[in-house]
């Protein structure tokens, strides 16, 4: 695959030629947007990476004119402006995707992945592999080191399950939904006879690796493939190519320091008394390069530092002395930022695979044996002491938390759940107990606990972990909230952040539009009384438009009254709350609205 970078900023070109020709991408690198569009036309690239700010043409008519040329390969922008109005401009001249500065390497890489893989043809892969076992699915065969193996038209839909869904642990029930129409009746033990079949029709072929793995009282996964002469080879091509991005990183980290020199210039022209305009813009963009080179680089402190001295320096306002006592400071502290020793990128940042995160609190003997089958399991249990260390020790926030009441007060034991719930509302808690009686059960139960296990064995405790986990969803919640009152804004999107949604604010009800559909939401909250269009109008604008016939709305208002409540029903909101607003009662309604809303395609099938 070839790919056309287009972006001016040399270190952040190096490193991304770098990281794309480890993953066996040909990369030609332009650094205007003349030369950009000259390669492009004269040469056929498979996908185009472009920055937005470049010299000469600017990202935006550079899509312009490659669309206009009749260029349709994918084009995917790199940006460092993260305002909704820069996006949708991108967007609207032709682009297909987006990411912004700084952006982490394995969504970069998995954003071109995406689009790459929707400018082919074929809408499914039409090879399947397990190291050296091959599933043509055109041709429907199926081989092992070049020898065809024959298998039944079940045992093939078996074989072609586990390599769709290599990370997925698939229950006896599971395959019968699957496998079989509705009105045969197998029993799982045809689902364990046919496991045994493909076993030993693999194993006649001389395959002596196990393919299928059994997790034991949750059903069977595929196994990770032995790794061949080629991916060995594969893997040591990729630590020979880290250590080369690495060296990149370590030759231009002393470069960033001389970059500052036109925002210390801005910096003392401030404190004279008057900044020439013409400094200000240009220390603003280099603030805005160096905000997106410096998060590619691993400084990810520097580039928030001077996204803060870009937006400090944008506009065409007149700034003060205060905002020179600003600007010193924030470069004082880019210039220690930048001091230090970018951090290095890694065989696992490379290629992160994230697993399901679950915290084991208070016992920790049988915790311990927990984690020692978790691996196997496809989950990273971890082990608290309680609830207050879980954010000061643990990064990744817990998909599922097992709270042991065994051999506890357990009055404490209640209040310390309780604190727990409160902190953690959205996430899953399984509550283990040595002992069995109702007014636990009752107890547990009155603080909103998910599940009560009983003396459990290993085995039942990791089955209510995975449906646990299958029950929560697999990404975040996006809530999208609009309110002219920039405090509004801020109280409510303190209050969903700490759930791990994704909050997109809005104050100017007139970009609507454009952010509704370049944020895609799961939850729509609107404000009923904002000028220029009411919350009544844009519940009626969204309910025009079949995509979002489903989407949650949330009105919130501070009109309570039978008439008010009326035209909000009647203009297409499924919910309001009124003002000042009370926590529980908006957390509950706005989670009870995202559940609702993911269930309806399983529904509707």
């Amino acid at each position: 695959m070839k790919i056309l970078l287009v972006e001016d900023d040399v270190a952040t070109a190096t490193i991304l030629s770098e990281v794309l020709t480890a993953e066996h991408y040909t990369v030609e690198l332009a650094t205007d947007g003349q030369n950009g569009l000259t390669l492009a036309t004269l040469s056929n690239f498979d996908l185009i990476l472009l920055d937005l700010l470049i010299p000469k043409v600017d990202g935006i008519n550079l899509c312009l004119q490659l669309r206009s040329q009749g260029i349709h390969k994918p084009i995917l922008l790199l940006t460092a402006k993260d305002q909704s109005a820069d996006i949708v401009r991108g967007l609207d001249a032709g682009a297909d995707d987006y990411v912004t500065k700084p952006y982490d390497m394995s969504e970069l890489l998995a954003r071109i992945r995406a689009l790459l893989r929707r400018g082919t043809s074929q809408i499914a892969p039409s090879l399947l592999s397990w190291g050296n076992l091959c599933v043509n699915t055109v041709s429907a065969e199926v081989t092992y080191e070049g020898q065809a193996i024959s298998l039944s038209p079940k045992e093939y839909s078996l074989l072609g399950l586990f390599l769709r869904n290599p990370q997925r642990v698939f229950s006896r029930s599971d395959i019968i939904d699957r496998l079989w129409s509705l009105d045969a009746t197998p029993t799982e033990g045809a689902v364990t006879n046919l496991i045994k079949d493909l076993r030993h029709k693999l194993k006649t072929v001389g395959m002596s690796t196990e393919l299928l793995e059994t997790v034991y009282g949750l059903g069977y996964r595929l196994k990770t493939p032995p790794q061949t002469q080629d991916s060995k080879q594969t893997q040591a091509k990729k630590q020979t190519a880290i250590a080369a991005i690495n060296k990149t990183l370590e030759r231009y980290k002393d470069t960033f320091a001389q970059r500052l020199t036109l925002l210390e210039q801005a910096e003392q022209s401030l404190r004279a008394g008057k900044i020439p305009p013409e400094l200000q813009q240009q220390a603003e963009k280099e603030a805005h390069k160096l905000a997106g080179t410096l998060g590619s680089f691993g400084y990810a402190t520097g580039s928030k530092l001077a996204r803060a001295v870009e937006h400090l320096l944008i506009g065409d306002r007149n700034l003060t002395p205060q905002d020179a006592v600003q600007l010193s400071l924030l470069l004082s502290q880019l210039r220690e930022a930048i001091s230090q020793p970018p951090a290095p990128l890694t065989l696992e940042k490379f290629e992160s695979v994230q697993l399901p995160l679950v915290l084991a609190i208070n016992d920790e003997s049988f915790s311990n044996q927990l984690k020692t089958q978790a691996a196997n399991c496809g989950i990273r249990l971890e082990v608290a002491a309680n609830g207050e260390s879980i954010q000061q020790n643990f990064y990744q926030a817990p998909q599922v938390i097992l709270f042991n009441l065994s051999g506890k007060s357990t009055e404490k034991s209640l209040k310390s759940l309780d604190k727990l719930k409160k902190k953690f509302i959205n996430t899953p808690i399984l509550v283990i107990a040595d002992q069995d009686n109702l007014t636990q059960r009752v107890a547990i139960a009155r603080l909103g606990i998910q599940a009560f296990l009983s003396k459990p064995t290993t085995s039942e405790v990791f089955g209510a972990i995975a449906q646990a986990l299958s029950q929560s969803s697999a990404s975040q919640a996006k809530v999208m909230i609009i309110d002219d009152d920039h405090l509004m804004l801020d109280i409510l999107s303190n209050l969903l952040q700490p759930l791990g949604m994704m909050v997109k604010t809005l104050q100017n009800p007139q970009k609507f539009w454009e952010t509704l559909v370049t944020t895609n939401p799961d939850l729509l909250m609107i404000d009923l009384e904002m000028p220029t269009y009411s919350g009544i109008d844009l519940c009626r604008v969204v309910r025009q438009d079949s995509r979002w016939g489903n989407l949650p709305i949330l009105v919130v208002t501070a009109h309570t009254d039978i008439k008010f409540i009326r035209q909000v029903f009647a203009a297409g909101a499924d919910d309001f709350i009124g003002k000042p607003i009370v926590e529980p009662e908006l957390i509950t309604r706005v989670i009870s609205r995202i559940n609702r809303y993911r269930l309806q395609p399983k529904l509707k099938i």
